[in-house]
């Protein structure tokens, strides 16, 4: 790879970690699995040390994923509340004990709880204040939703002060009675316990965290006054005797060999466990040998989480079913045999598409193997026994749900129906479109969605908006409450900014960043129906496949009937983010260290209400530096590219 290409890789796995990162730890919504995840950020440290010069002080690398929302009040922890490094193989495990010296410590081992680490503060005896990790450095309050945790001790018997680190987890037994709850009310099913318990902790009503059944493991103490241990078992021994929920089984181990036995042990059990597991953490049970080894910016030395390979199982292969989403694509799902994979029974597994079979040689009969990626989502991997009578599975020419023809475009793997008026694609745009990132309207699940549908209530999108409430209230599980809820939370979204509007359409290409900028740059979505594709293009971040697409959807004159009637029903068709005027249009600015007045968020915003952008890198497109005090790197960048650095009194100047 030359140095060029290398730049770029960077870039891009840096950019694509922090979208994950904030998928993962803010929205607690991923889109990926841990190990793909692994996979990138392996890529991208070996790449900044072959290419140290093109290193972010922000990598992903160095940070921590997490940030604090604004739904709670901040907090800044005592100590850094530290992420662990990731071994995949005994080898790995092996050079990292090579750097011990094992005649100063032993180790400890214990389970590596899946769920959300929190910081638990007493003051003479009282629990006062609960936080997450968020970024390592500050975290959420979240104290009240902590206090609904009934293993969570609100006393104890000690006098000083004590800060200890937990995992709160959902038990897999609360996570099947959420899910029972959620299908029950038509809500969208969580994905993971992990998920679920991340949810339920940054929920506003203190009360759903009650109903929801956390639970948590305290596995370190942080800081302590008037107490001092010499192991962290003995910290884990004393946490326990003050009542704290510590993990059932936490070992002493004197060399590598007898922590890879544990660490097997652990693993042969983790499918019997009432809670999820995703590895196991090694540790240095010296507190003072801690000390000595340190961190580096992201990781303690000291410790690493061995993660465990997904599990693996044969079966046979029964049937293929094919569904249908909302741009009319048809997504194979294997049937195959029940089996018993971390724990849970699957029975079903995404086969992706057309060539995903053909490259597998995939038939009805054959015995595949197939594991849970992640511990969570189920895959075939390969096909190890053809059935005597099988050959490779033919998709299907007609779209199962409506009977029309399918097409494949050029350049794209996927199969679609060619039928704008397919009843499963309907019923997916409407789940798309009223979903939490697009309009947002709770009440309108999938299963509400699909009994308006067959009740012939709703025919189209702006359907939503004219839905007669009386006919509502005569479907089966629906009440006259949760119609009145249904109602507000449909005439609420009425209001949203244009740029959920976009998003909502679905337009293929689409996502909502793509939506924001041509909601910013046009002001209306009339003036974005009005546009052609060459003045789309032109929008800095909008490529030449989003601009035809985005065009030819608002060339469709079902499209014009569609934002007619929205607009008669009194949905926002406007940006609503205010810019002055246009004085930064078409200019980049990097912020860097601390200004004298303004914060970051408060500059950018001023910044894009005068028409430009911000950016998190330093590059010769860049327009200005602003710096504060300890820009950093940045700054020494901008200098060496040449770029012109200003200071906050010249910001202000160019902003009166």
């Amino acid at each position: 790879m030359d140095v060029k290409a290398a730049e770029e890789r960077i870039k891009y796995l840096s950019d694509t970690l922090k979208y994950h990162n904030k998928k993962y730890y803010i929205e607690d919504a991923p889109e990926i699995e841990d190990f793909e995840y692994d996979a990138l950020l392996r890529e991208l440290e070996d790449l900044e040390k072959e290419y140290p010069q093109f290193k972010k002080e922000d990598s992903p690398t160095v940070t921590v994923g997490g940030a604090a929302l604004k739904l709670f009040a901040e907090v800044t922890h005592a100590v850094k509340m530290e992420s662990l490094q990731d071994v995949f193989s005994f080898d790995e495990l092996r050079t990292f004990a090579e750097k011990i010296d094992t005649a100063r410590t032993a180790f400890s081992v214990e389970p590596k709880i899946d769920g959300l680490s929190v910081s638990l503060e007493y003051k003479d005896g009282l629990f006062f204040r609960g936080s997450t990790r968020g970024d390592g450095v500050t975290g959420e309050d979240v104290t009240a939703n902590l206090m609904q945790i009934k293993s969570i001790p609100k006393a104890i018997r000690f006098d000083g002060e004590l800060e200890v680190r937990g995992e709160v987890y959902m038990p897999k037994e609360s996570f099947e009675k959420l899910i029972e709850r959620q299908e029950l009310m038509s809500e969208a099913p969580a994905k993971n316990p992990r998920n679920a318990a991340a949810g339920s902790l940054r929920q506003k009503n203190p009360k759903i965290v009650k109903e929801r059944g956390l639970d948590i493991f305290v596995f370190n103490i942080q800081r302590i006054t008037g107490k001092e241990f010499t192991s962290h078992i003995e910290t884990l021994d004393f946490v326990k005797f003050l009542g704290f929920h510590t993990l059932p089984t936490y070992k002493r181990c004197d060399n590598i060999e007898d922590v890879i036995s544990e660490i097997k042990r652990i693993g042969d059990s983790r499918g019997g466990l009432p809670y999820d597991i995703d590895g196991a953490v090694v540790k240095v049970d010296s507190l003072e040998y801690r000390k000595e080894l340190g961190s580096t910016a992201k990781y303690p030395k000291w410790a690493v989480a061995f993660k465990y390979p997904p599990e693996e199982k044969e079966t046979v292969l029964k049937s293929i079913e094919i569904n249908v989403g909302r741009t009319g694509a048809l997504t194979p799902t294997a049937v195959f045999d029940p089996i018993q994979l971390a724990g849970t029974t699957v029975s079903r597994a995404t086969l992706h598409n057309e060539d995903f079979i053909n490259s597998k040689g995939i038939g009805i009969g054959d015995t595949i193997v197939v594991r849970k990626a992640g511990d969570i989502i189920p895959e075939v991997l390969s096909v190890v026994k053809k059935c005597d009578n099988s050959s490779v599975y033919k998709m299907p020419d007609k779209c199962p749900s409506c009977g029309s023809p399918v097409t494949r475009e050029e350049g794209e793997a996927v199969l679609r129906c060619t039928n704008a008026d397919c009843p499963a694609q309907l019923l997916r745009h409407l789940i798309h479109f009223t979903s939490r990132d697009a309009m947002d309207i709770e009440g309108l699940g999938p299963a509400v969605l699909e009994q308006l549908l067959g009740a012939g209530l709703i025919h189209s999108i702006d359907d939503i908006y004219s839905i007669d409430y009386e006919e509502v209230k005569k479907l089966e599980r629906i009440g006259e409450k949760s119609v009145e809820n249904l109602k507000n939370a449909i005439e609420k979204s009425k209001e949203n900014d244009a740029a959920k509007l976009v998003f909502a359409f679905g337009i293929r290409h689409i996502g909502s960043k793509a939506a924001a900028l041509l909601t910013e740059h046009f002001g209306s979505i009339e003036a974005i129906a009005a546009a052609t594709a060459e003045e789309i293009e032109q929008i800095d971040g909008i490529g030449s496949v989003l601009a035809d697409s985005a065009a030819e959807f608002f060339s469709l004159p079902e499209t014009a009937v569609m934002l007619e009637s929205l607009k008669k029903s009194g949905v926002n068709m406007k940006s609503l983010k205010e810019v002055k005027d246009n004085r930064f249009t078409g200019m980049t600015f990097v912020l860097t260290g601390t200004l004298p007045t303004y914060t970051r968020n408060e500059a950018a915003e001023i910044i894009e209400s005068f028409g430009g952008k911000t950016s998190s890198s330093v590059s010769k497109k860049t327009s200005f530096v602003l710096a504060g005090d300890e820009a950093g790197s940045k700054l020494d960048k901008a200098n060496k590219l040449g770029i012109r650095v200003i200071n906050e009194d010249e910001f202000r100047e160019m902003i009166l």
